[in-house]
């Protein structure tokens, strides 16, 4: 991607004129996309929450099966590592509104197959299908993110990139957790029912297309954002290119990869541990407490999301990512993590404070959100190369998360997973001393490259 994106210019709301959604971060033109994330990150979130065992129950369940079924999302979470890459780099070469139609067709498709694998217990089929629906939503979510970034005010860049977690958050998975408990009761509960909850997946990602595709009419959606003179190689190294050669892009890219990647892993390891029973190690709950649990927990990440975005704007992007984002998501993970196992097992009141727990982490995730500003910032000449790196580390958390719990759980169990997600956010305190990004609210409307940012603070 390249710095193409911002020649093309932000627009106002209507004619010209800016709305109160433009002044609240939301570009009134891009208004019904927003939603349209919102109703398929839904339905792509269903299935969040109960996908692992589900998975493992396929092949007759156990330990071991769960083993399996996480090296499975490993395999399906690389995939969304490198269609998040590709959504940025697409979307600079074909616009974002292709390659969001792009991503439901992929998402559909392959879902379908992954579906009728489960039905014939194939774990190459399951493992083969699975990993390309990987690519559906990062191609079809952050091919949207990478039109808000062309289209927006850059001094409410921060507030922009916070209403887009507002949806993609409030979707996956919390409305999708919610919706989950609803469809696998309508479908029979146990087995059959989270089958049929997928099933009924696809109809909502659809519908969440829909919204987007009649919705949003705005010019930048079907336009080339690269320059005309560079090839479709180049655009698409470009995101690549920087990294190697600016170490704070590179460090941003890590950062944001750490990020979530602790959100994916709990994943696949709570289930079994919130909903579990008792004497089989688990913590005596039942699924759709856990299922509860986790729409609680990232509702209140919904809600932060724009706070910690609007709060990046005016108190600086970088505080706000290493005091609430990193040292914030270590506390609360810790918590949601050992504060269930203090509680009485499968007690009504223990559980109430293990969802408080909980989202004390789901609330300081939020303090992430300005990294989505902070890295164009770093190098604002070639701002398009570096949100490809940003759409691609948001979507590779998914699979640091999963590689992480594969890797490590066998190892040094459960515990030893949260510890070394703890470990990674250490590593990311540490690199976000080395940003150094200019902010045009706090520092006036200079526009400079990273090797002329003498001046800029953090």
């Amino acid at each position: 991607m390249s710095s193409a994106t911002q020649a093309a210019g932000p627009i106002g709301g209507t004619g010209g004129q800016e709305t109160f959604l433009d002044r609240l971060g939301i570009p009134h033109v891009l208004r019904w996309g927003f939603l349209g994330v919102l109703v398929f990150m839904t339905g792509n979130g269903i299935e969040s929450n109960f996908v692992s065992p589900h998975i493992a129950q396929a092949f007759g369940g156990g330990d071991d099966k769960i083993d399996l079924a996480a090296k499975i999302i490993t395999a399906y979470s690389l995939a969304v590592l490198i269609g998040s890459y590709l959504a940025g780099a697409l979307s600079d070469l074909i616009g974002p509104r292709r390659v969001m139609a792009l991503g439901v067709i992929v998402w559909v498709v392959f879902q379908l197959a992954f579906l009728g694998s489960l039905e014939l217990e194939s774990v190459p089929l399951i493992a083969i299908s699975y990993f390309l629906r990987g690519f559906g939503f990062p191609l079809f979510a952050f091919a949207f993110l990478v039109w808000i970034n062309a289209v927006i005010d850059k001094e409410r860049n921060g507030a922009g990139v916070g209403w887009f977690y507002v949806m993609f958050t409030g979707g996956f998975p919390t409305l999708g957790s919610i919706v989950a408990v609803f469809l696998i009761g309508g479908f029979g509960g146990g087995h059959a029912g989270q089958t049929g909850a997928m099933a009924a997946s696809t109809a909502v990602v659809v519908a969440g297309f829909l919204i987007a595709w009649f919705g949003v009419r705005e010019r930048h959606g079907t336009m080339r954002l690269a320059p005309e003179g560079e090839s479709s190689g180049a655009v698409i190294l470009s995101g690549l290119r920087l990294t190697f050669t600016n170490k704070r892009i590179a460090m941003g890219f890590l950062t944001r990869l750490i990020n979530t990647a602790p959100e994916f892993g709990m994943f696949i390891i709570l289930p079994n541990v919130i909903a579990g029973s008792i004497d089989d190690g688990g913590l005596g709950w039942s699924q759709s407490q856990w299922l509860v649990m986790t729409a609680i927990v990232y509702a209140g990440n919904i809600l932060f999301n724009a706070a910690f975005g609007t709060l990046g704007d005016k108190w600086g992007w970088t505080k706000t990512v290493r005091w609430f984002g990193i040292v914030g998501s270590a506390i609360g993970l810790l918590l949601w993590w050992y504060v269930p196992h203090m509680v009485p097992a499968g007690s009504d009141w223990g559980f109430v404070v293990s969802v408080a727990a909980g989202t004390v982490f789901g609330i300081l995730l939020a303090g992430f959100v300005p990294l989505g500003a902070i890295m164009p910032a770093i190098a604002p000449k070639h701002t398009g190369a570096a949100m490809a790196m940003y759409t691609t580390a948001a979507g590779g958390a998914t699979f640091l998360g999963s590689a992480v719990v594969a890797i490590v759980r066998p190892l040094a169990g459960n515990v030893g997973v949260v510890w070394a997600f703890i470990l990674l956010y250490a590593c990311a305190f540490t690199m976000t001393f080395f940003f150094k990004v200019h902010q045009p609210r706090l520092h006036g409307e200079q526009v400079q490259d990273e090797a002329d940012a003498s001046t800029a603070a953090s």
